[in-house]
């Protein structure tokens, strides 16, 4: 039988025999363990491609609890290009501004829109269960118009081997154990990866001393959609920080920074919580607590995320504090880097040490996610008298001074991670902006009919602006996608001249499936877009 470890708030893919049960062990193409945001994220894009794919998950679909709440722009607009967002935005709470207090004081506000022009909002509020809801919706969307994907709830996998050119994986279910072949595995189990101590493979870091309680309260308020964070918050017994977050359904999300050397059991007495949170809300505010839970701050990963023919992404390869939103959002940012590669290897069009590609270009993610993550942790949790007395400092001066706020730190929100300077990155040919540079995602722009990133879809694609483009159907079996585009008709806005030229009178662009650019020019030539097409792929010049 296979452990029930939590309880099921969406029962999403119920337990049913299959034929691999009473066969030899049947060799399959991909096979993801684990179905949460990141396994679901990675399986839909796959099987969108056409790339056989299974999902074994120990459950039957989605566990209580809010968990992750906060999604960012970016993993929105990888949503989106899967076919899933309209639904998550729908049912999400949308902002965009944070107020940041020290003691009853408002030290300042920030604004995650600064510009227009962009399809997805900054971020949503939307509780982990609808958001892996929503992946698993949109993949039977897809199974129904034929793409290969095949989810097995209640298989919990007991073991694995690497055997050659594939793994060999152990299954147990309600009907007992039986075994299955995978030529790529890709381990999307969580922080505490079954399929990481399996391996053998270790998983080094930091844990922080000290412990945060989660309260999600149902109640009617007035309070606006924003972040609110105390440092000292004013309200009795708060503990060092605090902070306010609405999500859909009437939740409001609090959190307290309790210390280190607590009781937990006692902390999660239901008594205490509520004390807490009647010193914020005050002692005649309703509300049900709806989920409550204590986490440690951690910051860990593994050396690497590719291991022979297994592949490790989201927490089961690397893990983050709360604080700034870096976990599911960029484990989904795994996905889609891996997902487009794995794609072109399983069908001969790239070789495997492309998957090296995901392996340097994801750790370099999970390091800029990590030292953030720990900076906001240092900055919350000061271990010292000295460094207590300097964030002091820092807070007071940012009142009044806007050199002292970009010091706050109370949780640098996620953004999207550049891969500048990596193996895959072609030339960098033209004087044009930042933003838009050689590694970079790209950036979102309204045109004439709709946005940017939804004309470049999920392709190798050449975006030519203001220049023609050289004729080319495919590079070594790829297919390549022309978007063409004229200034003067297109650009609704000057959003992308803005953001894509600069200066430069034209440009073009080759960029990857997952929307990072590969390489760009002011002039291009059939051979420089070949020679930058092998270099993503992995093949060199």
């Amino acid at each position: 039988m296979v452990d029930v470890r939590y309880d099921i708030a969406f029962k999403l893919y119920p337990y049913e025999k299959v034929a691999d049960q009473d066969l030899a062990p049947r060799r399959h193409p991909v096979v993801i363990v684990g179905g949460g945001p990141v396994g679901m994220a990675t399986a839909l894009d796959l099987g969108r491609k056409g790339t056989p794919v299974l999902v074994l998950d120990d459950h039957e679909g989605v566990g209580q609890g809010s968990r992750a709440i906060c999604f960012a722009k970016r993993t929105l607009e990888i949503c989106d290009r899967l076919g899933a967002a309209k639904g998550m935005v729908d049912k999400g709470v949308v902002w965009n501004v944070g107020k940041v207090f020290h003691g009853d004081k408002r030290v300042f506000e920030f604004n995650l829109s600064p510009e227009d022009g962009h399809k997805a909002p900054a971020f949503i509020n939307l509780q982990q269960p609808y958001f892996e809801k929503h992946l698993v919706e949109e993949i039977r969307v897809a199974q129904s118009q034929g793409a290969p994907i095949e989810i097995r709830g209640r298989n919990g996998v007991t073991g694995m081997a690497q055997q050659g050119d594939h793994v060999l994986i152990d299954v147990n279910t309600p009907d007992g154990p039986y075994q299955l072949e995978a030529d790529w595995v890709i381990a999307c189990d969580g922080a505490r990866s079954p399929t990481r101590d399996m391996l053998g493979l270790s998983f080094e870091g930091r844990v922080f001393e000290d412990n945060f309680l989660i309260a999600d309260v149902k109640m009617k308020a007035d309070f606006p959609t924003e972040r609110w964070f105390w440092f000292a918050p004013p309200f009795k017994d708060s503990g060092a920080s605090a902070l306010l977050h609405k999500q859909p359904d009437d939740i409001w999300r609090i959190d307290f920074q309790l210390g280190w050397d607590i009781d937990r059991a006692k902390e999660l007495r239901v008594e205490n919580i509520r004390a807490r949170v009647d010193a914020m809300l005050g002692e005649n505010a309703e509300y049900e607590l709806e989920w409550t839970s204590i986490y440690t701050f951690q910051c860990r990963r593994m050396e690497k995320f590719r291991h022979r023919n297994v592949l490790f992404a989201g927490d089961s390869a690397h893990q983050v504090s709360p604080f700034g939103a870096r976990g599911a959002n960029s484990g989904v940012q795994d996905a889609e880097n891996l997902a487009w590669k794995l794609d072109l290897v399983v069908k001969g069009l790239a070789p495997d040490t492309l998957l090296d590609s995901y392996s340097e270009e994801r750790v370099h993610g999970a390091d800029e996610n990590i030292l953030n993550s720990t900076r906001a942790t240092d900055f919350l949790t000061p271990k010292t008298e000295m460094s207590k007395i300097f964030r002091d400092a820092v807070l007071e001066l940012a009142h009044a001074h806007s050199f002292a706020r970009v010091m706050v730190n109370s949780g640098r929100l996620s953004l999207p991670c550049s891969y500048d300077g990596l193996s895959l990155n072609g030339p960098d040919a033209l004087n044009g902006p930042t933003v838009s540079r050689v590694g970079a995602n790209c950036s979102d722009a309204p045109l004439k009919d709709g946005f940017l990133l939804n004309v470049l879809g999920g392709d190798f694609t050449v975006l030519a602006i203001d220049t023609e483009v050289p004729q080319l159907a495919d590079v070594d079996g790829i297919t390549l996608k022309t978007v063409t585009l004229d200034t003067g008709r297109d650009d609704v806005s000057g959003a992308i001249a803005a953001r894509y030229l600069g200066d430069a009178p034209s440009g073009i662009y080759l960029i990857r499936p997952d929307q990072h650019v590969a390489a760009r020019w002011a002039v291009a030539s059939a051979a420089d877009i070949q020679s930058g097409v092998r270099i993503a792929t992995g093949r060199g010049q």
